[in-house]
């Protein structure tokens, strides 16, 4: 596997798991004002939300970018 391959999954799964634990909290803190918290929904949110960031993160992570090269897209410079 390439090293920069490796960064990329390193900092996508981080952003990935930053996204889901605040996805569990708002939830669980919405859910507890309602009525009770409902699990299934917690999970569900959590793990959509989990998806989404890795397939954000797909168009490009600043962290892994390298100046001046694939972090150029659509006419953007990559910043350090």
């Amino acid at each position: 596997m390439k090293a920069k391959t490796k960064r990329w999954l390193k900092a996508a799964g981080i952003r990935a798991m930053k996204t889901m634990a605040q996805t569990a909290l708002a939830t669980i803190s919405a859910e507890a004002m309602l009525e009770g918290v409902n699990w299934l929904t917690v999970a569900s949110a959590t793990a959509l939300a989990g998806v989404l960031s890795l397939l954000m993160s797909v168009e490009g992570l600043p962290e892994v970018q390298e100046a001046g090269g694939a972090g150029e897209r659509a006419g953007k410079k990559a910043t350090k």
